[in-house]
């Protein structure tokens, strides 16, 4: 047994007295994605979402909705905002009762209520920070604002025990996804990693062909896809798709 299965093993058995009490989906809005962006004849309406992590040592928010923008983005995407005090009421909670933001990347669709929590850290790669700042990235507004707070991270970290962020860089360099530990299983909340449930379905599928020795021509997937399976995901959540992906066939608790 090689040093990364020693860990999952212990993350396993750990998680049985997990202290994550609940993970809770909360709807942001949509925005309509346009026909230049689909693939398709039509343009798609894409829902906004983000996820609360209530733990033994607090509250974390992964991800607070839709930022105002420029017109012309406005224009282009057309989105609908449900405000992130109105979602969090609605989930029996508060702004104040948030500890800690993570955002898997700082588009304006995912960072949007970063601002409403000036004084608590603010979760992000470098890579990711460093590419918003640079300009032409989203909404500089959304990035730097009064009482900013950022931990920067290189790669992976334990933000509490049981909730850990993997890089998954794909959609952006310094993309990440959050996987947490629960009684009944880990969930991982890989925000816009894959775009949809499908997506990743098909990356764990190719995957499993390529381990299994089946012969070329394979289709590709994701390097990242090999570290978040070490943690035999239960449940895999998006953050514009309502869709979950589940194993097959579920792992032993």
């Amino acid at each position: 047994m090689d040093a990364l299965d020693q860990k999952v093993t212990v993350n396993r058995r750990t998680a049985q007295h997990s202290p994550v009490r609940s993970v809770r989906r909360i709807n942001l809005g949509y925005f309509v994605r346009p026909t230049s962006e689909t693939g398709g004849p039509e343009p798609r309406v894409e829902p906004v979402l983000a996820y609360l992590v209530r733990h033994d040592a607090g509250l974390l928010l992964f991800d607070t909705g839709i930022g105002e923008a420029d017109p012309e983005t406005e224009a282009h995407y057309r989105p609908r905002r449900r405000s992130l005090e109105a979602a969090l009421a609605a989930a029996g909670h508060r702004l104040d009762d948030v500890s800690v933001v993570v955002n898997c990347h700082l588009h304006f669709d995912h960072c949007g209520g970063n601002p409403l929590f000036a004084g608590r850290p603010v979760l992000v790669q470098e890579t990711e920070l460093a590419e918003a700042r640079a300009g032409g990235y989203t909404v500089d507004a959304l990035v730097d604002f009064p009482g900013v707070v950022y931990e920067e991270l290189r790669g992976e970290a334990e933000v509490w025990p049981g909730v850990h962020i993997v890089p998954t860089p794909g959609h952006t360099d310094g993309h990440q996804s959050l996987v947490v530990e629960q009684r009944d299983g880990t969930v991982v909340l890989a925000g816009q990693a894959c775009d949809f449930a499908s997506d990743f379905a098909s990356g764990q599928l190719a995957r499993h062909a390529a381990l299994e020795g089946v012969a070329a021509p394979l289709p590709g997937h994701p390097p990242w896809l090999e570290r978040l399976s070490a943690f035999e995901p239960r449940r895999v959540m998006f953050a514009h798709d309502g869709s979950v992906w589940e194993p097959a066939e579920s792992p032993e608790p």
